[in-house]
């Protein structure tokens, strides 16, 4: 009788442990999945900026290099990435920056297997003038403190050598090179306060870089790319130069 009691619970105890262990589903056979926090380099199929672009314009980019996956090629270069720009604001007349923000939507690869996901903005090309905030995932333009003096000095500048043409007519050297530097100054700081600062530019055929927040799997079946060829993004002039030596700029 005590055995049969034993027996009994012991069965009620496995039957217990079973209910309490998860249900784990299957692995699926021949699949690939790309992990969250993959960093996929990217080139510009066209230009994205704060004085051209608004909030919602799509922004097109290509692979640039292959992305594998237990040794096989899943994201080869050449697949298209489709995004869109999110946020835009111009930079200030007196102060603030450009601010550019972009959020990544779609993946096709050459053989036109398609998946949708959402990715952000993992850094840009370091050749131009703008910065990448990665705690705000914001694209910055660069400053321009010294273009501002720069502006102004050499507005001074000019206006003293007109000065002094002046004063030598009318015999005043001194006064008339006082009175020139400072117009120029004054011109010169109205130019300032009327212009904007630099825009953020992230040109055609800059290379920047996605980071993905959720896993994309695929088949082995929807690899076969076959003869498909990679695309050439790099058409575009790349990053624009820095616009720190560009001080003449007029109101728009």
């Amino acid at each position: 009788m005590a055995l049969k009691y034993i027996l009994a619970m012991l069965s009620i105890a496995a039957g217990m442990a079973l209910a309490e262990e998860p249900l784990k589903a299957p692995a699926a056979s021949g699949g690939y999945v790309v992990v969250p926090g993959t960093r996929i380099p990217l080139g510009l199929i066209n230009t994205v900026s704060t004085k051209h672009s608004a909030e919602g314009d799509r922004v097109y980019l290509e692979t640039v290099f292959p992305i594998l996956v237990n040794g096989r090629i899943v994201i080869p270069p050449g697949s298209f990435v489709a995004g869109t720009v999110t946020e835009v604001k111009r930079p200030g007349r007196v102060k603030g920056r450009g601010e550019l923000y972009l959020r990544f939507d779609s993946l096709t690869l050459p053989n036109g297997v398609t998946r949708d996901f959402r990715a952000r903005l993992g850094g840009i090309d370091g050749r131009g003038g703008e910065e990448f905030d990665k705690t705000e995932g914001k694209v910055q333009s660069e400053g321009n403190k010294s273009g501002d003096a720069r502006t102004i000095g050499e507005a001074a500048a000019a206006g003293t050598s007109i000065g002094l043409i002046a004063g030598s007519a009318a015999k005043h050297l001194g006064m008339g090179a006082g009175i020139g530097a400072a117009a120029g100054a004054t011109a010169g700081l109205m130019a300032v306060l009327l212009s904007r600062g630099p825009d953020a530019v992230l040109a055609k055929g800059s290379t920047i870089e996605m980071i993905t927040d959720r896993p994309l799997s695929f088949e082995s079946a929807e690899l076969n790319f076959g003869p498909a060829q990679p695309g050439h993004f790099s058409d575009g002039p790349g990053p624009a130069p820095s616009q720190k030596d560009s001080w003449k700029r007029w109101p728009f």
